[in-house]
């Protein structure tokens, strides 16, 4: 079925309430954008999305949009609590998956001269590719039920870092409302050996100069300067988190066939936020989110670890800090002001980051008066951004923007165009090294499988739903 679009305004299209949506879509993209986007099945997951109970707000889907398991990855929706639902297809397979930045003092120059040997000493220190391990970190079960209780803080009390960088992160590194005990043990053996590992797919680390400042007020604020090294850190909740929704996927089914919701698509099963099979998913998503961002956080530990080693100074001397960690596939409840009123709400963002505004009482102190950093990485071969949340978001969006560039090539696409290409010469020739575990990941993150993300924060910026800071440009990739 061919969806209807309008466009309503500055990088806006609606897709009008019909047939048995509950409210309108919200797509933000420009008009290149959006002829792309028709062509896919992600504009009728936006309109699946406006079918579900209890729906407050349009479904919203941001420019980096593009088709995923129920929802559309980009796609943001807000829930009351009493009529509303959760779906697990509303948080994807990779709990918490998220970002992170790292400051320092170092500059292009003299990080330059050592690269080779920095992105050796992060690859040979944080583990990457399919099922990677640390080995010298095995939890025991009790172990690892600590970690999804605690997240980023049970691994600053095993000495991985300290408590300034917890006021750097989301929810300050643990999600409130975890339970261990409603994670299956099948989730907890494959979590136990990979905490502290990138993954694979399109998960990376990498080392960046800060090429371009968008905002001077902002970009002081956050201690980000021209010709500056930053580190920026993504991956998720890693096996561990893929299995929580695998499990959990299978009881909404049957939910959903219990409570009477009627889908769309079977890839949006849902159970009410009131009852038990909701408040267990919620339970079990929270604490994969904890495992995540306690995963961020050994990693970070790692980075600290190699800098020190290449370049035989402490982490405290090159102020590798936390800027912040951002989670984008993610649940919870949050406070929003919605026709007039103040609203609890459980805000489902899959391939959609937070974004609180200046004065927002959840942005950190330091920032508060800039508004919450969002972290949106782009591809390897060009460059990442830093922007920062904005008033205008919080009331139309419920505080929330875009997370990467977004895909436009399947990874099996990408393969096939990058037949017969020297990926990883043709990036060092552009001063950008690559390190990874083998030539497939690499060739399936290709840019060309990807949205210039550039183009996508611009709409971002244009439609007011975020404000551009920095602008990143990568200097060495460690890739799964």
């Amino acid at each position: 079925m061919s969806v209807k679009v309008q466009r309503t305004g500055t990088c806006r299209w609606r897709i009008p309430r019909e047939g048995k949506m509950r409210t309108d879509g919200l797509v933000f993209a420009s008009e290149k954008m959006i002829e792309a986007i028709r062509e896919e099945n992600a504009l009728q997951q936006v309109a699946n999305v406006a079918t579900l109970p209890g729906i407050v707000g349009p479904s919203i889907a941001m420019p980096d949009i593009h088709w995923g398991y129920g929802f559309p990855i980009g796609g943001v929706a807000a829930f009351d609590p009493e009529e509303g639902i959760v779906s697990p297809g509303g948080v994807g397979y990779d709990i918490n998956c998220g970002v992170r930045l790292l400051r320092s003092e170092m500059e292009n120059d003299e990080v330059r001269s050592r690269l080779k040997e920095l992105a050796d000493a992060l690859y040979r220190n944080v583990p990457s590719g399919v099922g990677s391990e640390r080995r010298d970190l095995r939890l025991t079960e009790a172990e690892t039920r600590r970690v999804l209780q605690k997240g980023a803080r049970w691994a600053v009390e095993q000495g991985f870092g300290s408590e300034t960088d917890l006021l750097h992160i989301e929810e300050g590194g643990t999600l409130p409302g975890a339970d261990a005990e409603v994670v299956s043990s099948r989730a907890l053996e494959r979590g136990r050996a990979q905490l502290g590992t990138l993954g694979s797919g399109n998960h990376f680390l990498e080392v960046q100069e800060v090429e371009t400042i968008g905002n001077q007020e902002a970009a002081e604020a956050l201690g980000l300067f021209p010709g500056q090294v930053v580190v920026t850190i993504h991956t998720g909740s890693r096996g561990l988190g893929y299995q929580v929704c695998d499990d959990y996927i299978r009881v909404m089914r049957q939910a959903s066939r219990k409570y009477g919701i009627e889908l769309p698509d079977p890839q949006l099963c849902s159970a009410p936020l009131t009852s038990p099979e909701g408040k267990q998913y919620l339970a079990a998503m929270a604490a994969a989110a904890n495992f995540a961002f306690a995963n961020r956080q050994l990693i970070t530990a790692w980075v600290r670890e190699s800098f020190e080693q290449i370049f035989r100074k402490s982490a405290a001397e090159m102020r590798l800090s936390v800027i912040y960690d951002v989670c984008h596939n993610i649940a919870k409840y949050e406070t929003h002001r919605f026709e007039g009123k103040e609203r609890r709400l459980c805000v489902h963002r899959k391939g959609a980051t937070r974004a609180f505004p200046p004065g927002h009482p959840e942005t950190p102190e330091l920032y508060r008066k800039i508004g919450q950093p969002v972290l949106i990485p782009g591809d390897m071969g060009r460059y990442s951004y830093v922007l920062v949340g904005t008033h205008g978001g919080f009331e139309e969006t419920f505080g929330s923007t875009c997370h990467g560039a977004g895909r436009v090539l399947s990874r099996h696409a990408a393969k096939k165009l990058s037949r017969g290409q020297n990926i990883i010469a043709g990036l060092a020739a552009r001063g950008i090294l690559v390190r990874a575990a083998g030539r497939a990941t690499v060739a399936e993150e290709i840019s060309e499988a990807y949205k210039d993300v550039m183009e996508v924060v611009n709409v971002v910026q244009e439609a007011g739903i975020g404000k551009i800071v920095a602008r990143l440009r990568p200097m060495a990739v460690i890739k799964g």
